[in-house]
């Protein structure tokens, strides 16, 4: 239990951020089992489950904190050029200003019908060295949201037929209880009616004792059979309810983690498909293929170009090549607040899928385990020794 308290620990460190104000993010209602955890197989199966999504949280948790990390890098360069001194922030939009008229000169001059625009073009820029990786990574996901989505609706079209099966099976014990209490009424009524006809009427009743002996052993033979398939078969009904719930429950988590990743990709890159992403990719590469023989041309540029370079690595700026295509935010404090502003959502979004995974799929998972060893000690041996074998082949 203590790697997973260490664990939350320091998902709590990473997604500390007090600078930017976020929402929560609401987790996913999981459908409640039908419990039994004196059942050895159901009681394993449950911690495994659980085990399975920390470790499936933890994964997600490293991919999101290398995002995170780039962008929190983006937003503290803006921080630090924002903070320059007069002088300074003077001496840097000097060269910010003549690399942007150079470059307004360069398109005035090299007018023609363009794949894309300037703003789309530079952002797929400076995502070039992933948006090979995005585009089949946004690929990889619509495709595996189709195939849960399926999964769902065939888990969901089980579930319900089993839940119809449970009802019948339950309507046919409800109603054996009654037949066998009416012919129980019935046989001694009958039975009654016997002794009446012998003892008072002073008839021979043998043959009548021995009909209706055989008639109601037959009988409650017959509802004693079908009661006992029925309650029989509802067992089996309701541990397949029960495996179908958690089942249900895991593909919700890869649910909610795929969409919540598409959603990002969709921001990230602006843009509503991966088949969207690629077109833009390969606008991109005869773009600049174009623009790249004008550039050999423009010295001027490219010298001021070296000089902004400079300046904003004199300012420890991590990531100076970004603002050769963000003059404008540099010369225009409200174009800043909107680059700002579109990194913060992206980061919201990061912020908020790392708050599901460390609140929902590995806290709740958490809790739950501990629940477990809080309301049944006699199994806390075993429970602490599966996490503690997890917590070794990870």
């Amino acid at each position: 239990m203590k790697w997973l308290d260490k664990l939350l620990r320091k998902w709590k460190d990473i997604t500390r951020e007090p600078d930017f104000e976020e929402e929560d993010r609401d987790g996913v209602g999981e459908e409640e089992e039908v419990q039994d955890f004196t059942n050895r197989e159901f009681r394993q199966d449950y911690v495994k489950g659980r085990l399975e999504r920390i470790a499936q949280a933890s994964k997600e948790m490293e991919n999101l904190t290398y995002e995170y990390d780039t962008v929190t890098s983006d937003l503290r360069d803006m921080e630090e050029i924002e903070a320059l001194p007069e002088e300074e922030a003077e001496e840097l939009k000097n060269v910010a200003k003549k690399v942007e008229l150079l470059q307004n000169s360069r398109d005035d001059y090299t007018v023609r019908k363009r794949r894309m625009s300037d703003e789309r073009f530079y952002q797929i820029e400076r995502m070039l060295d992933e948006i090979e990786e995005g585009t089949a990574k946004l690929k990889e996901a619509e495709q595996y949201q189709e195939l849960i989505k399926k999964d769902l609706n065939r888990l969901e079209g089980e579930r319900h037929a089993y839940y119809y099966r449970k009802n019948e099976l339950l309507g046919i014990i409800a109603d054996t209880r009654g037949m066998a209490f009416i012919f129980t009424i019935a046989l001694v009524l009958c039975f009654g009616m016997l002794l009446i006809l012998q003892f008072l009427l002073e008839m021979d009743t043998r043959a009548g004792y021995l009909i209706t002996a055989a008639v109601g052993a037959v009988a409650i033979t017959v509802i004693y059979v079908k009661h006992t398939d029925a309650k029989r078969e509802l067992k089996k009904v309701e541990s397949s309810i029960n495996k179908l719930i958690v089942l249900h429950n895991k593909v919700k988590i890869r649910y909610v983690n795929n969409t919540n990743l598409l959603d990002y990709l969709y921001l990230k890159y602006d843009v509503k498909s991966a088949d969207e992403l690629q077109k833009l990719w390969e606008n991109y590469d005869k773009e600049k293929e174009e623009r790249e023989k004008i550039r050999r041309a423009e010295l001027d540029l490219d010298y001021n170009q070296q000089e902004l370079i400079k300046i904003l690595r004199r300012y420890r700026i991590k990531d100076p090549a970004i603002w050769l295509h963000q003059t404008e935010a540099i010369l225009d404090h409200k174009e800043m607040v909107e680059i700002r502003h579109n990194l913060i959502i992206r980061r919201q979004s990061l912020r908020r899928r790392m708050d599901y995974n460390k609140e929902v799929a590995a806290g709740g998972a958490q809790k739950e385990i501990k629940e477990l060893v809080k309301q049944y000690p006699q199994y806390a041996g075993e429970i602490i020794e599966m996490v503690e074998m997890y917590e070794k082949s990870m």
